[in-house]
Order: C-alpha cells, then sequence, then structure tokens
C-alpha cells in the first residue's frame, strides 16, 4: 500500500482499492479510487505548492454552489493535509468530461444539440450563489494586464487584443456574482442525461456574470467544433437558457468583448502554464508544450477580432517523409530526423498502463513533431520574422509591441497586421498547422 493509500485509509477509516491519477488537471493532482466499494475522487495539491486557503475556499463553493441547485458531485472531506498536501475528497459522478468523446460519440448524440441551453440554465442558477470568503474581486480587464505584464515579454498579437479591448468596453453592467472562472467543456459531467456536474472551482472570483458566458464561447473550447457554445450549440441557445432560468443576458456587443476577453485570458494563462516548466519548477512534458499552444490562441485572438481567416496549411512533415532516412556522415543511417519520427511512433503505439500515460505519451509525441517541424524550418522563420520587423521600423517584438500600444505605428495599421498574421502562421505551421483550418 502507497503512503497515499495508507493516508486515505486512515482519513476515512475504510479500505481504499483502485487508488490511480487521471489526466488533465494542469494546477492541481486529480486520483479516483473506491472506499469500501464507494466510488470517490482526490483533488489535492502539488506537494511543492500547497495553498490549504485555496483548496478551503473550493469546498466552501461546492456547498454554496449546491445550496444554488448547481449540479455538483457532494463533498465528501476536505483539510490542510493528507500525506503532506491540502486536499478535498468528492463523490464521483457518473458521466464523460473528455471533450473528444463528448462531441464526437453516439452516445452522447441525442444530449449534444440540448446541451447549450441547458448549460445556460446552470449558469444562471450559478450566478446566484452565496460568495464565500476570500474571493477575489478585480476588475477583469486590469489585472489581465499586470498578469501579462509581469512576464515581461511584449506580444504584437496581445497589444492589438488590448487596445481592442480597451477601446471596445461596454458600459459596466453593474452586475456583480460569483464567476466560475473556468466554465467550458473539459471541465463539465456530462452523461447521456445532460449535466451531472460543474467542477474545478479554483479559478472563481467575483466579478461580471457575462465573463462566464463569453469564456464558455472561446474557440478553445470548441476542440473543432463549428459550435460556439462549447461546441455544443448557438450563442442564443445558450442566452435563451440563461434568461429561461432567470439570468439577465449580455447583450452580443458585451459577450462578443467578453469571448476576446476569454481568448486574451487563455493566452496568458498558457504561457503562465508553460513558465512552470521553463522556471524548472515543473519539468512535466504537459507544461513544456502547452508554451508552444501560446500561438494557437493568437491566431484565435486575431480570428475573435476579424483580422485573420482560416487557412489551410500543409504539414511540413508530410513532404519531410523520407529526408530523415539518410544519415549525415559520418554519423551511419538512419538520420537524426528519422530517429525522432521512430520515438514519436513509438509513443503512440507503446501499450501504456493507465490513462494519465496515454495522455502523456501523446503529449511527448506532439512535442517531438514540433521539434522536427522547427528543425526544418525554424532558421527560414527567424530570417522571414526579422525582415518584417526591420520593414516596420522595429529591432524586435518588444519595440513592436510598445509601438501598438502607443499607438506611432497606427498609420501603418495594415502592414503591422499583416507582419503579425504572417508571424503567427509561421508559428503554427511549426507548433500545429492543422489549427490554422479551423473555424473562427
Amino acid at each position: 500500500m502507497t503512503a497515499l493509500e495508507s493516508a486515505l485509509a486512515a482519513r476515512l477509516g475504510a479500505d481504499v482499492t483502485d487508488l490511480h491519477r487521471l489526466s488533465g488537471g494542469a494546477s492541481r493532482e486529480t486520483w479516483s479510487f473506491d472506499a469500501d466499494g464507494r466510488g470517490l475522487i482526490l483533488r489535492r495539491d502539488p506537494p511543492t505548492s500547497p495553498d490549504p486557503d485555496a483548496m478551503a475556499r473550493e469546498a466552501a463553493l461546492l456547498a454554496s454552489a449546491a445550496r444554488a441547485g448547481v449540479p455538483v458531485p457532494s463533498l465528501v472531506d476536505h483539510g490542510g493535509d493528507l500525506a503532506g498536501t491540502p486536499f478535498l475528497i468528492m463523490e464521483r459522478l457518473s458521466g464523460e468530461t473528455i471533450p473528444r468523446r463528448l462531441l464526437r460519440d453516439e452516445a452522447f448524440a441525442a444530449v449534444r444539440p440540448r446541451l447549450a441551453r441547458e448549460l445556460g440554465g446552470v449558469l444562471a442558477r450559478l450566478h446566484t450563489m452565496e460568495p464565500v470568503p476570500g474571493l477575489p474581486d478585480d476588475d477583469a480587464l486590469t489585472a489581465i494586464t499586470a498578469y501579462y505584464a509581469a512576464f515581461d515579454e511584449p506580444r504584437p498579437a496581445v497589444e492589438l487584443a488590448l487596445r481592442w479591448l480597451r477601446e471596445n468596453r461596454p458600459a459596466a453592467s453593474g452586475r456583480r456574482t460569483v464567476v466560475h472562472g473556468d466554465f467550458r467543456n473539459g471541465n463539465l459531467m456530462i452523461a447521456p442525461d445532460g449535466v451531472t456536474g460543474v467542477l474545478d472551482w479554483e479559478l472563481t472570483h467575483v466579478g461580471d456574470p457575462a465573463e462566464d458566458l463569453g469564456w464558455l464561447c472561446v474557440k478553445a473550447w470548441r476542440f473543432g467544433s463549428p459550435h460556439p457554445a462549447g461546441g455544443f450549440g448557438s450563442r442564443e441557445d445558450l442566452l435563451a437558457g440563461y434568461a429561461g432560468a432567470g439570468g439577465t443576458p449580455p447583450t452580443p456587443e458585451e459577450l462578443r468583448w467578453w469571448e476576446v476577453y476569454g481568448t486574451l485570458r487563455w493566452t496568458i494563462l498558457c504561457r503562465h502554464q508553460a513558465e512552470r516548466f521553463l522556471s524548472g519548477s515543473d519539468t512535466s512534458i504537459e507544461y513544456a508544450v502547452l508554451g508552444r499552444k501560446v500561438c494557437e490562441q493568437e491566431h484565435d485572438m486575431l480570428l475573435a477580432l476579424g483580422l485573420t481567416s482560416p487557412v489551410t496549411v500543409e504539414d511540413p512533415l508530410a513532404a519531410a517523409a523520407d529526408a530523415g532516412a539518410s544519415g549525415s556522415a559520418p554519423h551511419d543511417r538512419p538520420g537524426a530526423s528519422a530517429l525522432i519520427d521512430a520515438v514519436g511512433a513509438f509513443l503512440l503505439e507503446a501499450e501504456q498502463p493507465d490513462e494519465r500515460l496515454r495522455f502523456h505519451a501523446r503529449v511527448a509525441a506532439s512535442a517531438l513533431r514540433i521539434a522536427r517541424r522547427e528543425l526544418l524550418l525554424g532558421e527560414a522563420h527567424r530570417a522571414a520574422h526579422a525582415a518584417r520587423l526591420r520593414e516596420l521600423g522595429c529591432a524586435s517584438d518588444a519595440e513592436l509591441a510598445a509601438a501598438i500600444r502607443e499607438g506611432t505605428l497606427d498609420d501603418r495599421r495594415e502592414e503591422v497586421v499583416g507582419a503579425i498574421r504572417a508571424s503567427i502562421v509561421d508559428k503554427l505551421t511549426v507548433s500545429n498547422p492543422r489549427h490554422l483550418a479551423l473555424p473562427g
């Protein structure tokens, strides 16, 4: 019996079996187990970054949500120390959270057309929740701007979005409620007959309730589906469900503003997660690859702002499929590229003992494909990027970002947008060329 199994058994006074860690959960560990045959879920902080106050706040939010009629798992136990870290134990709900299954599997075909409206109703109830002590209550745009600035890594695409958000911000709605902060496909437990649970409350705060509605419509949470509301349905259905359950829906202009804001927010959060790898605090392959997803969100920001369109780009690996077979004297065959491809194929084909390792194997194989593409195209892309900057009179991305922020290149806006668009296409051609073709 592991130390964690022993700690759970002692805490619950039960026989603990089938303890295994689940994939996903970028900030906390999630484990599934049985206690005397009862299906439970353990959420715990990583041992390197315990936060007992945040865990206690999440437990209080589950209780508040249940009182408001929001479907959530029943809270079983929580505390500040289980095998060295704060924890929360809750019931294991029936249903599915994996977006590709929810959006494609036949088992959910009947419920999918109803989900946008149902999720609107869930959000209307969520926004009647009683706040719990300690929830952040900051201005959303001010907070995300400061978060971005703290990286000291100016990005021209982010500056375009920030200017648009500042210049097009709707008048304050006057509504301040509990905001889930991460209400989207992937954090919802859904069964064939509907929503069974709203999960992952660690980003909850006080704010404009339209933020949750806009976040659900961010392109990242559609997972390739053309339907804006979480990949399930239309914005109109979402807002109709919200109004039908007693919520005051935002105007289309307000919803669009929060959707652009949400796309920017996910850009910054991806960069935040990558910092865990870059700083050396967590060397997970998942955090490493998240750093290369930032450009996906930069592209999506341009889509949301009407500054680009979907485009089909051939994967450079297709044209280079046979290029790595030969060696490079004095080295023998197969060459470096072929070896990278072989390792990627092994990761995808090897039998993995659990879902988490299967997930990380897919991520690792993706990282190898990114590396291969960068080896093929990196030098040409660096030269093209430098030429674009020179054409605009800038020596670096930081100079271009400052020019956008200060308005000194406003008379060359089309050239600026064109240069940013071309750089993002290059970045995505390396990191994920398929993303460029997805509908906005």
